[in-house]
């Protein structure tokens, strides 16, 4: 049974994730590329360095050019980002990145993409699944593996040159070449080391790396540039006197950063120091777009500068999308992932890592500076984040209980208002909140919160956790 979540299809390697799978998947996607129309367009596929990555996207290869859908397959991996880049320059139809991401090594998957290079929209792969799922092994056409490498149907690209230069266009490096700012950077043993060095290099950044090898068990951690997976680059940023370390997730669409001090700087911040800089560095103007697990700090900033903040569900379509319909300047979500408007309608780490240097360069002061100014301008706010297993069994009583009889604890504070929209968030009266949802990608219900204090974000965060014995 293949099922999308809001980062695409992803699933255990030998259990859902096979040949076979990604076969019929390919099949699927070839019969609606041709009841579309759209055959002609082609199809642009990538994959990262994930276990059975390249092997599968010649699977999938099979069966398109199989299907006489001309492919044009980037061979070496990449960041997802350049997929979705090239679907856009190219005017393909689709788009797929064979990637899990951030997931743990076990996990593989594909991304699927649409014209303009966009996340596939909810309709689109629900439609997808669901005629995938009636198809057999049977009704696969491809063909031979030893055919399809020199099929005329299939282009095979190895430069990543366009992708890079369209990033170092848009960034100032006149200015990060006079700052000479020394960096760390950490690929998480995935795919942004010589993206992001060949963006730092040209810019005459000092650059170093660490974790840059092909290790298909990511170092035996999850390929998440989250806070307890940074202590590596937190560590060489401090011997090495480095201005900031920048990590990335496994396909390098998210990033995580430390600063100068060894602190690490949430995404959260990331996204508000990135929008001030916009607002004030480089003088755009308008709103931002994040999620509603992303920080409330945004909305403080764009009232500060008259413009607005919208909030979205949790996926990085419905972020692409309120982009393209208000004209943001950026969008985000608190898991690492953020876009600027320009750029491609998705999440970019290795863009989004040069804005960054960038921004330091042009203030000529520490990271570290650079965020408290941002304090002491528009105050502080404290994210909490869980996340929770369960079985089948608990899944059935936490969806009745949470999401069809809307049953909550009692809070400690006055609500606003409650939305379930998309899982269930409630506002409170003091500007703090609190979400629970399913995760899209990973069997786990997460539960945000958000406060003045770092006390008062675990408290409300615990408080869900005990009312649903979540953990137990």
């Amino acid at each position: 049974m293949i099922s999308f979540g809001t980062g695409g299809w992803r699933a255990i390697i030998g259990d859902e994730f096979t040949r076979e799978n990604v076969r019929l998947l390919a099949q699927g996607l070839a019969d609606r590329m041709h009841t579309q129309g759209v055959v002609e367009r082609g199809l642009v596929i990538s994959y990262d360095r994930r276990f059975l990555s390249d092997v599968a996207a010649w699977w999938a290869i099979e069966v398109l050019a199989g299907n006489g859908v001309p492919v044009r397959v980037i061979t070496r991996p990449v960041p997802t980002p350049m997929c979705m880049w090239t679907v856009r320059q190219t005017g393909a139809a689709y788009g797929i990145a064979v990637t899990a991401s951030h997931n743990p090594a076990l996990y593989n998957g594909l991304k699927i993409f649409t014209e303009g290079g966009r996340d596939a929209e909810l309709e689109v792969t629900d439609e997808l699944a669901a005629h995938t799922a009636t198809l057999d092994p049977a009704d696969v056409r491809s063909l031979a593996p030893y055919e399809v490498r020199d099929s005329e149907l299939v282009t095979q690209q190895s430069s990543i040159n366009w992708y890079l230069d369209a990033i170092i266009e848009q960034l100032d490096l006149e200015v990060i070449r006079h700052a000479h700012l020394k960096i760390v950077l950490d690929p998480m043993f995935g795919v942004s080391q010589t993206s992001l060095q060949t963006v730092l290099i040209s810019a005459r950044c000092e650059v170093e790396v660490i974790n840059a090898r092909h290790d298909p068990l990511f170092g035996g951690r999850m390929p998440s540039p989250a806070e307890g997976s940074m202590s590596p680059l937190r560590q060489a940023v401090l011997e090495r006197g480095a201005d900031l370390g920048i990590a990335t997730d496994g396909d390098a669409d998210r990033l995580g950063i430390i600063d100068d001090t060894g602190a690490y700087i949430s995404p959260d911040q990331v996204l508000v120091l990135l929008y001030e800089y916009l607002l004030t560095g480089k003088g755009w103007t308008g709103p931002v777009v994040r999620n509603m697990s992303t920080t409330h700090l945004l909305d403080r900033v764009a009232e500060a500068h008259g413009q607005e903040c919208h909030e979205v569900p949790v996926g990085f379509k419905w972020i692409s999308a309120k982009m393209a319909e208000t004209d943001a300047v950026i969008g985000g979500e608190s898991s690492g992932g953020l876009t600027v408007r320009g750029h491609i309608p998705g999440k970019d780490g290795i863009q989004a890592a040069g804005l960054l240097v960038e921004m330091v360069a042009r203030a000529g002061k520490p990271l570290s500076e650079i965020y408290a100014d941002i304090v002491r301008r528009y105050g502080s706010l404290v994210m909490e984040e869980a996340a929770y297993e369960y079985t089948p069994e608990r899944r059935e009583e936490l969806q009745r209980r949470i999401f069809v009889e809307h049953e909550l604890p009692a809070f400690d504070r006055e609500i606003e208002r409650i939305s379930w929209s998309d899982g269930g968030k409630v506002y409170f009266a003091d500007g703090s909140w609190l979400t629970i949802r399913f995760s899209g990608t990973e069997p786990v219900i997460r539960v945000f919160s958000e406060a003045q204090t770092a006390e008062e974000a675990q408290r409300l965060s615990r408080t869900v956790a005990e009312h649903y014995r979540l953990g137990a």
